[in-house]
C-alpha cells in the first residue's frame, strides 16, 4: 500500500479541500507553538501546565469538527466533505496523542504518581476517551473496513459519539473554569440535537436550526451557572450577569447562539432561490 499525502485525493490528484483541511488541522498545533515561543505560558516548567490544558482544548475542538462534517452535508449539501472527514478524525487522535504526552511531562514522567491519580473521575473520563479514540484512529483505514465489514466497522464507529461526550466531559471536570468549556459543550450539544432533527426530517429545516441555537444557548448559560456555582460556589445571579457583560470576552453561550443563527440563516438561502425562481414570470 503506497502512502498518499494528505493534499491529494483518492487518484493521487491535487485536492484544494483536503489541502485547505490539511492546513486547518496544522493551524492549532502552529498557534500552540507561537503562543510557546511568545511566552505565553511562561518559563519551564510552568509553561507545560498551559500547554496540557490548551493541548486537551484543542483536540477536543477537532474531535468535534469530525462531528460537524455531517450536519454540513444535510444543511449545505456539501458532499465532498466527505474525503477529509477522515483527516480530522486522524487529527484529532494526533492532538490527544500530543496532549498525554505534554501532560506525562508535566508529572516527570512519574508514572506512579500518574497512577494515583489516574482514580480520579477527570482522568477516567480521558483514558476512557483515549482508548477509543485510539480504537476508532487504527480502524480507520480502507482494510480495517474490509476485515470487519461495514455494518461491523460501522457499529465501531458509532462509538465517537460516546468518545467525543467522555472528552468533554473530561473538559469540564479540569480544575478551575474557562469559557472554552462551555463553548465545547454547548458546540456537543447542538451536535447532538441536531442529529436527532435530522432523524425526524428537520435537519435542514431552518426554524429547527433557529430553536436549536436557542436551546444550545441556554444550555450552555445553565451548564456554566450550574459548574461554577459547584466548583467555586458564586450565586447562580452573578454567573447569568456575567453572561450580560463583554468585560470577560463574548460569554460562550452568545458565541453558540450566533454561529447557530448564522447555520440557520444559511439554511434559508436555497429556499428563498426556490421562491424567487417561482414568482419570476417566465419570458
Amino acid at each position: 500500500m503506497k502512502l498518499a499525502w494528505p493534499w491529494l485525493d483518492r487518484q493521487r490528484r491535487f485536492s484544494a479541500l483536503k489541502a485547505a483541511a490539511f492546513a486547518l488541522m496544522l493551524a492549532p498545533a502552529a498557534y500552540l507553538a507561537y503562543q510557546l515561543g511568545d511566552g505565553e505560558f511562561g518559563i519551564y516548567p510552568m509553561w507545560l501546565g498551559g500547554m496540557t490544558y490548551w493541548s486537551g482544548v484543542w483536540a477536543t475542538a477537532v474531535l468535534l469538527l469530525a462531528l460537524a462534517v455531517t450536519p454540513a452535508l444535510t444543511i449545505w449539501n456539501w458532499r465532498s466533505l466527505i474525503d477529509v472527514r477522515r483527516m480530522i478524525g486522524v487529527a484529532a487522535l494526533l492532538y490527544t496523542i500530543g496532549h498525554l504526552t505534554v501532560y506525562f511531562a508535566l508529572r516527570f514522567w512519574n508514572f506512579a504518581t500518574i497512577a494515583k491519580e489516574m482514580a480520579s473521575p477527570f482522568l477516567v473520563t480521558a483514558t476512557l476517551s483515549t482508548i477509543g479514540l485510539l480504537a476508532l484512529g487504527l480502524t480507520s483505514v480502507d482494510a480495517a473496513i474490509a476485515r470487519m465489514g461495514v455494518k461491523g466497522w460501522q457499529r465501531l464507529h458509532n462509538t465517537i459519539y460516546v468518545v467525543t461526550a467522555l472528552a468533554v466531559l473530561h473538559t469540564l471536570l479540569s480544575r478551575g473554569t474557562n469559557p472554552m468549556q462551555y463553548l465545547l459543550s454547548g458546540a456537543f450539544f447542538w451536535l447532538m440535537v441536531w442529529r436527532v432533527l435530522d432523524r425526524c426530517g428537520r435537519g435542514a429545516h431552518a426554524k429547527s436550526l433557529a430553536l436549536l441555537a436557542v436551546a444550545s444557548c441556554l444550555f450552555a448559560v445553565l451548564l456554566e451557572i450550574g459548574c461554577v456555582w459547584l466548583k467555586r460556589g458564586y450565586p447562580p445571579t452573578e454567573t447569568l450577569a456575567n453572561n450580560f457583560t463583554l468585560i470577560f470576552g463574548i460569554p460562550p453561550a452568545w458565541e453558540i447562539l450566533f454561529a447557530g443563527l448564522l447555520i440557520a440563516l444559511s439554511a434559508v438561502r436555497p429556499n428563498l432561490r426556490l421562491i424567487s425562481s417561482e414568482v419570476t414570470p417566465s419570458r
